[in-house]
């Protein structure tokens, strides 16, 4: 197990202590919060390193503590191109990590959850391992090959995130596909199963979205 970076986003989450138990299965990851995501970690009594943004969705107090507290405070403007959970992943990305995880990334305003699932791609392209997390999924990106594990059983869906996806080869799976093609307007890849505890996810082109499902 590598640098580890959690990365918290102003999304929803619903269950705080979901937070709790993902820090100490962890390794000592780095904790960056994107603005006012830091509203949830501070009723759990967790520190971030960082807390990056524009600062319109945290209240100065909250600033306060978390600064006497020894984060560092990294303060953007208003007027920026980028969303705050954008500027985290960049800073993530500096510090070189082995991992990524994003948590409140997902619920709320669909164009938020949108926006999040393609700033994935940031990392695939510097090839580290990134993922968005919640109490029952994760998401990540696989533009080469990936294994998934988990439970016999349970669902894990393939999306196009890219125009087209070539040479796609499942293998672990209820339905399995070699060197087949998925494109955008045609998601035929929702609702897959493992049939194993470890699945096997090859593409020759094009970024796949992969949401394994905790739960069902």
């Amino acid at each position: 197990m590598g640098k580890q970076i959690f990365i918290i986003s102003n999304g929803i989450i619903n269950d705080s202590e979901f937070i709790r138990r993902r820090l100490k299965e962890a390794n000592s990851p780095i904790i960056i919060c994107a603005d006012g995501a830091a509203r949830h970690l501070r009723p759990l009594n967790v520190i971030p390193a960082f807390i990056i943004g524009d600062m319109d969705s945290i209240d100065n107090e909250t600033v306060r503590y978390f600064d006497k507290k020894g984060s560092t405070i990294l303060t953007y403007p208003g007027d920026k191109d980028e969303t705050d959970t954008q500027l985290a992943i960049e800073y993530a990305l500096k510090l070189q990590p082995d991992e990524i995880f994003i948590f409140g990334a997902l619920g709320g305003r669909i164009d938020h959850t949108l926006a999040n699932i393609s700033l994935l791609i940031m990392g695939v392209k510097q090839g580290i391992d990134i993922k968005i997390i919640d109490e029952t999924c994760e998401i990540f990106i696989v533009n080469q090959q990936s294994i998934v594990e988990g439970e016999a059983g349970k669902t894990v869906s393939l999306l196009p995130l890219s125009s087209e996806v070539a040479g796609v080869t499942l293998e672990g799976f209820e339905y399995p596909l070699s060197g087949g093609v998925m494109e955008i307007g045609r998601p035929y890849g929702i609702s897959n199963r493992l049939i194993a505890e470890k699945g096997i996810i090859t593409v020759k082109s094009g970024y796949l979205l992969v949401i394994r499902n905790f739960k069902v």
